[in-house]
């Protein structure tokens, strides 16, 4: 599916589908085109949920800078642990939510969402948030889900962008 075969995971989506929606009324549909403009802010993501078991979400971009050279596979747009149920807001946020940021000329990017499920309480302090670059460069969904023991993704989506007249606004946000 789109090489996300071996690009990010070692297996095929799973079976279960993440329903992601963004806030101007678009969702992501197994690889559509959006524009960093329309995913811009946080959206809504859910699932069908296990009653009392906690979950993990990543967003990740493994086309960075460019699928062709992808130097810094993966940058890590979002992160969320320890969620209960499929009450995203009540997770623990590793890494705060950034949409879409593909530089000029790159070409369309993979934006995927994986849905991990937990088998215990993840205790990491850790917080990056939407200003920071650092810690979210060369990030490996695959490493991740191994250190914490998480497994194969349950659940994911995705979807593609290329830049857009919105990429250098979110660029200049960044601190570091």
């Amino acid at each position: 599916m789109n090489d996300l075969v071996p690009d990010v995971v070692d297996e095929v989506l799973p079976k279960g589908k993440l329903q992601v929606t963004y806030a101007v009324g678009v969702t992501v549909q197994e690889g559509n085109e959006l524009t960093p403009t329309q995913v811009k802010d946080e959206p809504q993501v859910t699932w069908e949920e296990e009653h009392g078991q906690l979950y993990t979400l990543l967003m990740v971009d493994p086309d960075a800078p460019s699928r062709a050279d992808p130097k810094y596979r993966e940058i890590l747009h979002w992160a969320v642990i320890n969620i209960p149920g499929n009450k995203l807001n009540l997770g623990q946020s590793l890494a705060e939510y950034i949409g879409s940021g593909p530089p000029e000329g790159s070409g369309l990017h993979r934006y995927v969402f994986l849905l991990y499920r937990q088998n215990q309480k993840i205790e990491n302090s850790q917080h990056i948030d939407k200003r920071t670059r650092e810690g979210r460069i060369s990030f490996s969904a695959r490493q991740f889900a191994e250190k914490h023991g998480l497994g194969q993704p349950i659940a994911g989506n995705f979807y593609e962008a290329q830049y857009d007249d919105y990429v250098p606004i979110l660029h200049k946000s960044f601190s570091g």
